[in-house]
């Protein structure tokens, strides 16, 4: 069987049977497609490019540990030495045999895995490709409206581990949203417990502030890459007033994107609930680029029950 794609679907029949090669006993290779008109069609580039795939299997112990390394959330990479085949996990302080880390090799893939950037590192002849495998991307919603179960089915496509907080269980339910884990805490109690991180997005919809505002200073006493609040611009300033009130300064408070999602016109709910993982995902890939904490969805754009 086989997964995912490698160039889009350009060389992925050419690499299925050596890969097939390789499980029947081959060697680890790495294979070079290049721009020649001949080759190109050959394996499927028409549009040209230059494409180079190593092969190797992994070792059973290491697959082990990077299933153990993401169910504990930890971000780590398997390296995999191009030149003499050797793989290992490197994890920082480890002692790390194919890039120690005072050795500029080990200097290069501390920045890559704190980039969380895959790359081929190249350093005094050697050459190493470095697989960041991250902790999982968590969104965490608060308040189980009918606009989280649009977020959440487009937040599971686009790879996150979707949470639902609302301590009203009518709310929160399988069957509204059967492959989210459902949490029917309070949301402080809740987010305390999840601990969110730099992987984790946190989005407030259920337009209560008995559930919204003490959602939204935990998420602000953590270190989670994006905070979307629901609500009118009125809303926003009078939230943002209290929450001064609570301690928090002008800067942390430019955090909060809210009104949440990206300025398109929304109008339905699947409509909204695209603009806020646009903006989810534009906080995560584009993070200096951040609109104006005033921008994103105006209220009249909101549909009534959500205003």
């Amino acid at each position: 069987r086989f997964a995912g794609s490698v160039s889009g679907g350009c060389v992925e029949a050419a690499v299925i049977q050596a890969a097939a090669e390789l499980l029947a006993g081959g060697q680890p290779q790495a294979l070079q497609y290049g721009i020649s008109t001949e080759q190109a069609w050959d394996v499927g580039l028409p549009c040209g490019g230059k494409i180079e795939v190593f092969l190797a299997q992994a070792p059973q112990p290491l697959l082990k540990r990077l299933v153990e390394a993401q169910r504990a959330r930890v971000s780590i990479a398997y390296l995999t030495d191009l030149v003499t085949g050797e793989q290992e996990l490197w994890e920082p302080g480890k002692g790390n045999r194919i890039a120690p880390e005072p050795e500029p090799l080990g200097q290069a893939v501390l920045r890559a895995v704190q980039q969380e950037l895959s790359q081929l590192v190249e350093v005094e002849a050697r050459r190493v490709f470095v697989h960041v495998v991250a902790a999982p991307l968590r969104l965490v919603v608060v308040g189980a409206v009918h606009l989280t179960q649009a977020l959440a089915a487009l937040a599971e496509l686009a790879g996150f581990e979707v949470i639902v907080v609302d301590p009203r269980t009518a709310f929160g339910t399988t069957e509204r949203f059967p492959r989210a884990t459902l949490i029917h805490d309070w949301p402080d109690v809740a987010l305390a417990q999840l601990q969110p991180d730099r992987r984790t997005a946190v989005v407030v919809l259920s337009h209560d502030a008995k559930l919204d505002e003490p959602a939204l200073v935990a998420a602000l006493r953590s270190e989670c890459f994006y905070i979307g609040a629901l609500g009118s611009r009125r809303t926003q300033q009078s939230r943002r007033r209290r929450l001064a009130e609570e301690g928090f300064s002008e800067t942390e408070l430019a955090r909060i994107h809210g009104p949440v999602g990206l300025d398109i016109g929304a109008l339905t709910t699947p409509e909204m609930a695209i603009s806020i993982m646009g903006e989810i995902i534009q906080a995560r890939r584009r993070p200096a680029e951040r609109n104006d904490p005033a921008g994103g969805l105006r209220s009249a754009e909101l549909p009534a029950a959500n205003r």
